[in-house]
Parts: structure tokens; sequence; C-alpha cells
């Protein structure tokens, strides 16, 4: 257990020294509202404070000037429903039983950080994408709201097809205009950029240019079609920092911004091959950044730590005075970043925060029998570890169902008919198929995850070291796949349409998959 169930701390006119690195905290006068803005599939570095040239992001330049950037935050699992459930319980997403998986019945045994402030006395509520997809389930026959009471019955018109017509800013205007004696908490949540894109709109609509991006990652090809892609989902990318601008906007305007924790993050990578999805660097290593002006200390700094988002939920639960062990909520092994916001460092704040857990089991359907493919791994010292358990299976779902585990895409259908034509394979094998049981990454060297250093011999002791360490650690959270119950993943039943997809497709029945193409099926 960590340090948010020792820590006690008292927030009004006189507060206490944060236990830890001794630094003062600074005075407030109440207690803080939390602002939590999620992107949906937006990856680092893709944003222009962290030195990103072709997507624009001001708002989010603007958090991390006036606060803290953070340069090493990553999800425990790539993909939208086990990121969030994470995000919201402070727990790892192979400690949540079915919400573990993505698309899943949510459990009633998790009570959420936010469901706990709500009670403790915050008001709070979401507009946009919360907690999803799947089932939020109910208690005592009323429908849990994991994220906060719904604030989405504003609507405006939206410049492409893909971007959601949700008016955000709009709709939290509405939540502050009703909420302005009790501290809350509100969740913002961009349907953006999740696909699908408007092919062309990054160019037509956003003003861009192909030249405009320096490089393409090494596992896609660098043609017109995959440039043309990534500026459909830049172009999206700045509609949700656009729409956060206007959300920080507000605040000031309602003399709210100076007492708001205001974070800003993403879910998981960008819907790209090789990334959503997967637990590679790009997969899991996640934009952040947080401003509270009446708290942080010496705003502007760079922090190196490493985060895991089952650290957020400590951190607003401290901040808010929630007693973690009276909340209701299942104990976390995530670490307050108090430590961090009261600090006046830059780089690495505290030593101790040099690793983090990741891993997956089942995300979109299309196996067999709805199987996953577990992972389990550990990013330290600048080196990514991952064990593959199940190495017969395909990584991104069967090829005779379309790779289900990869949302459809202009990039996708173009390294799948590559591969149809006989040109070549490499990009398909990076992205589509099967992989050993271990592998390893020199991340500062190669963030695409491209070179495997598992097989070689100068590394085979830094390999064994990380595979134990993740191993103890996984054990000590009582991870079932350590256990020998893995299995139970497999068996949690899908919330979603696409249940059983695989055995009723080879049956012959239609079944319903709305995030690939029709053309992503391969022919058997």
């Amino acid at each position: 257990m960590n340090g948010i169930l020792s820590k006690t701390i008292i927030l009004g006119s006189v507060l206490s020294i944060l236990p830890g690195i001794g630094n003062t905290r600074p005075k407030v006068h109440k207690q803080p509202n939390i602002l939590f803005c999620i992107a949906d599939d937006a990856s680092y570095p893709y944003l222009s404070a962290y030195g990103c040239k072709w997507v624009n992001s001001p708002a989010f330049d603007r958090v991390a000037k006036e606060g803290i950037l953070f340069s090493n935050a990553y999800t425990c699992n790539a993909k939208c429903s086990p990121s969030r459930a994470s995000i919201l319980t402070g727990r790892n997403s192979w400690q949540l039983k079915e919400a573990g998986n993505h698309s899943p019945h949510f459990p009633a045994e998790f009570k959420t950080i936010v469901e706990a402030l709500g009670e403790s006395g915050y008001t709070v509520g979401c507009t946009g994408k919360g907690w999803a997809p799947g089932d939020q389930g109910s208690i005592n026959g009323q429908q849990r709201e994991l994220t906060g009471k719904k604030y989405n019955q504003l609507t405006k018109d939206s410049p492409t097809t893909g971007i959601s017509k949700a008016d955000y800013s709009g709709n939290f205007e509405v939540f502050l205009n009703e909420n302005k004696d009790e501290p809350w908490f509100f969740w913002f949540g961009g349907f953006e950029p999740h696909r699908n894109y408007e092919y062309g709109s990054g160019i037509s609509k956003g003003g861009k240019s192909l030249s405009d991006i320096g490089e393409v990652p090494r596992f896609w090809p660098d043609n017109d079609t995959v440039r043309t892609d990534m500026l459909d989902y830049a172009f999206e990318v700045e509609y949700f920092d656009n729409e956060l601008a206007k959300i920080l906007d507000l605040l000031a305007k309602n003399g709210e911004l100076d007492n708001t924790l205001i974070v800003v993050t993403s879910d998981n990578g960008m819907p790209f091959p090789r990334v959503k999805g997967q637990e590679y660097e790009m997969s899991n290593h996640l934009p952040l950044a947080m401003m509270w002006k009446n708290g942080i200390k010496k705003p502007g700094r760079t922090v190196n730590d490493m985060i895991s988002f089952v650290d957020f939920a400590p951190t607003f639960a401290e901040l808010s005075g929630l007693d973690w062990s009276k909340s209701g909520m299942k104990p976390t092994p995530g670490e307050s970043l108090t430590d961090i916001l009261f600090s006046s460092k830059s780089g690495r704040v505290k030593p101790e925060r040099d690793f983090v857990l990741i891993g997956k089991e089942r995300h979109d359907v299309g196996r067999p029998n709805d199987q996953g493919y577990p992972i389990r791994g550990i990013v330290k010292d600048g080196f990514l570890f991952l064990r593959n358990f199940e190495t017969e299976r395909w990584p991104t779902g069967n090829p005779e169902t379309g790779y289900m585990d990869c949302d459809g895409s202009p990039t996708k259908t173009l390294i799948l008919n590559r591969r149809r034509e006989g040109k070549s394979a490499d990009y398909w094998n990076l992205s589509f198929g099967k992989r050993g049981e271990t592998e390893l990454y020199d991340v500062r060297k190669d963030p695409l995850c491209i070179n495997n250093l598992a097989g070689e011999k100068q590394y085979i002791s830094r390999l064994q070291a990380m595979d134990k360490l993740m191993t103890q650690k996984l054990n000590e959270q009582e991870d079932p796949r350590m256990l020998g119950q893995g299995h139970i993943f497999d068996e949690y039943p899908y919330a979603g349409a696409s249940r059983d997809f695989y055995n009723r497709y080879v049956k012959g029945e239609k079944a319903n998959a709305s995030w690939i193409d029709k053309t992503d099926f391969e022919k058997q």
C-alpha cells in the first residue's frame, strides 16, 4: 500500500507540511476544484509543447508553461475502457476483473474516485466521453455515473464529419453556472482524435501541408496517403485543444482558474497500426500537463519522474481531503503526485519513481472465443520489457476477421494492400505479424520499438532483472495472470454488439464491427 492510506491532508485556511520532501504547502482557502481533460487517442510526443511542428496545441502548451509538463507519463493499458478504468479507480487494469478488458461490464465492487468525491461533498460532472465503451452497470437500481452527471445537452456544428457535435465548452459553462458554492470535479472527455476522420481535412480545413511532417514513423510507409492521415489526426487534436482553450477562458471569466487543478492527458496512443491497442512506447507513453495557480510551486517546470495513470486518483483524493480508507474504494498501488506539485525541482523529483508497469488482456474481439492477447511489461531506466503470454495468437486479432484490434484507416489499408500485392511484408510484420515471447527495447534510442534486443547477449542481465521486478510487483498486486488464473479475462463477457464476433463470422453470420473497414478482412 502506498502513501494515500498514510497521509492526512487538511485543507482550509491553515495547511500542513507535506510528508516526504519537506516543502511547505501553498496557502489556499478551500479545497481545489479539479478539471480532468482527456483526449481520445492522442499520442506523445505529438503536441507542440513537446517540440512537435505539425500539431499546434497552444492551450495544452499554456497548461504546461503555467504548470508542469510531464515527460514520462504512462497508461497501464493502451485502450479506452481499461485505461480510463485505471484513472478512475487508481488500480492497474489486471486488478480490475472485467474492467481490465475493453468494452466490459464494469464491476459494482470498484467505486470510482468521481463517485467517492461526489459522496464527500464535491459536485461532479462530465461532458463528452467519460468511461467507455462498456456497461457502467447499476447499484440498487440506479444507473452508475462513473465520471459524474452528464452535461451533453448542448451541441453545435462540427468542422468535419468525423468530429463530434458535442459543445464541450458550452456544456462546461452550464455546469459552472449550476455549481457556484461547492468545490467541484469535472471530466472533459473529448471524442477527438478518435477515428473516423474526414480524409484530407487536415489539408483542406486545417491549412496544413504534407511537408509539415518532418518524419513519418518507420513502421509506416512514408507517402502522401500516410502523411494525409497523420494531418487529419493533427486537425482533430487541434480541435480538442481549441475546446480546452475555451474552457480555460471560462474558468478565468468565472474567477475559478487560480484554484482549479487542471490535468490534461489522453487515454492511449493514436489510432494507427502498431500504436493504439498495443503495449509499445507510442501506445502507452502519453502527454500530460498539470496547472494549478494556487497550488503548484515554481510553474514552468518539466518533470521526468515515471508517472502511472493509477497515480491520478490518489492525487485527487489527497487534495480533496478524501480519506481513501473510508471512501469505499479498493486499495491502490498508485502514489499521490503532490510531492511533485509542491516541489520546486525540475527533472527527477523523486528518485524512487523509476518504473511503471503496463499490460493488456482482451481489447477488441476478433479471435476465436473472444480471446485476448495478454501482455505484461515494465518501463525502467530507458528500456521497455514485454512478455507476451499467448504467442500463437494474432496480436491485433485474426486476419480473417480484419485485425480488429487495429482501427480501420487509410494507413492500415495501405499496409495490408502492400503485402497482398507482393510489394513488401515488412510493415505488415511490424503491425500485424506474430511475436516472440519476450521483447526488449532501448526506448531512448529506439522510441518506435523496432529493434528487439531480447535475443542479444549483452542485454540478458537487464532483461532478467526487469522481468524479475515486473513479476515481483505483479504478484504483490495479485495479478491473476501471475497466479495461473489468466484465463478468466478471456471468459469475462464482452459488453458490445460484437461479442463472439469470430465464431459468428466464420459461421456466416453478419456481425457488427463498425471500427474496421470491409477491406481489412483477409481472404482465407
